[in-house]
């Protein structure tokens, strides 16, 4: 009972407190789409605007010439909502500014939206689709977040990908016109395209998550919208987390810390307390001089006899062998070649005992009857 008294005296004492303001206002409608841009109607703003905005921009050299060829057709679908564009090619720059035609007051944001675009290398008939109250864009400034170029060149090709399939994916998912030039990533599309574009392209120039991940996120996101169920619950159990892997960690260098010494280390003497110590300083400017002198004659010395010594050094034969060491070596050699000999005989004896015993042949101990018969004629 406590409880429910003490929930009624809350309720009493905001009521009793409500002020004027805090009552219920018509646009506190559940069927009320507030994400909904409704369009323009020149109605609503029938006397026009009272002062003249203008929006200036530069391009670079190599769009002047596009720019020449498209600008009647830029011209034209800015006059449609009263305003006026001028391309000023000595000074490299484009402006655009409303007139007393022009009703609606943000269009000339949207205007200077589009020569942002043009000059970012945007095709024309792409860039006019900014005109549109659901469309809307963001240029991106990439080039300050990596210092090492070859790096940013390598990162941005990352998000380009092979034949720009990469790109292509994003625009598919995103629902948004993603162009790549130069130091500048120009995105067309909706509030909450342009929001993931822009996570994704900061993320893959500062080597935070490659655009793949992006890819797989945006995807599983698509396929959890389908669900009803799903749709006021947390989605990160959903997700896959991605981790670094090749990470390279900076070693700690262990400084060793040397004792503590209240006391400055010891003043190194100076160049005229050595000479104080050596007593050239009272020595005079004569003295001085020939001391020097000298000192330049050792020097001059010792580097002639090097020299002298390094020229000698061409001429000086090479050390001879002795003759005991030559005598050695040839007792050693006749002993050698006496083994070989002998080595060589023995071979030769084995070898014409086994050729003898392989020509012995039977017939020539046996007499055959012919023989004896041709001895008999002979003595007879």
């Amino acid at each position: 009972m406590g409880d429910s008294d003490s929930g009624m005296e809350e309720k009493k004492s905001k009521m009793q407190h409500k002020g004027k303001h805090d009552k219920d206002k018509p646009w506190d409608d559940p069927s009320i789409d507030h994400w909904k841009i409704d369009k323009f109607d020149p109605s609503w703003n029938p006397d026009g605007l009272l002062e003249t905005t203008t929006f200036s921009t530069l391009f670079p050299a190599y769009r002047e010439k596009y720019l020449q060829e498209c600008w009647p057709i830029v011209k034209g679908a800015l006059k449609e909502h009263g305003i006026t564009c001028e391309l000023n090619l000595v000074e490299g720059s484009m402006t655009v500014s409303t007139t007393r035609k022009t009703r609606d007051p943000y269009i000339v944001v949207k205007a200077r939206d589009l020569i942002k675009l043009l000059s970012r290398s945007v095709p024309a008939p792409q860039a006019i689709k900014i005109l549109n109250d659901e469309m809307q864009c963001d240029i991106i400034k990439v080039g300050g977040l990596v210092r090492n170029k070859e790096r940013f060149v390598k990162r941005r090709q990352h998000l380009v990908g092979p034949n720009s399939s990469t790109l292509k994916a994003l625009e598919i998912l995103t629902g948004c016109y993603i162009l790549v030039q130069g130091n500048t990533v120009a995105a067309m599309g909706s509030f909450k395209g342009l929001k993931q574009v822009r996570k994704i392209v900061e993320d893959c120039i500062t080597n935070k998550m490659h655009p793949l991940y992006h890819i797989k996120i945006l995807m599983l996101r698509r396929e959890l919208a389908k669900d009803p169920t799903l749709a006021n619950e947390n989605w990160d159990r959903f997700l896959p987390t991605f981790k670094k892997k090749n990470v390279k960690q900076k070693k700690v260098k262990s400084k060793v810390k040397k004792p503590y010494t209240p006391f400055p280390p010891p003043q190194q003497p100076s160049k005229i307390d050595l000479q104080l110590e050596s007593g050239e300083y009272f020595a005079s400017d004569q003295k001085k001089q020939a001391k020097k002198w000298l000192e330049k004659q050792d020097k001059q010395l010792e580097k002639t006899a090097e020299n002298k010594k390094k020229r000698e050094e061409a001429f000086i034969p090479p050390a001879e062998p002795s003759r005991h060491d030559s005598t050695a070596q040839t007792e050693g050699n006749k002993d050698d070649i006496n083994a070989v000999a002998m080595s060589l005989m023995k071979k030769a004896k084995e070898i014409e005992k086994k050729k003898s015993n392989d020509k012995i042949n039977a017939d020539d101990y046996i007499a055959s009857a012919e023989k004896t018969a041709k001895r008999k004629s002979r003595k007879s």
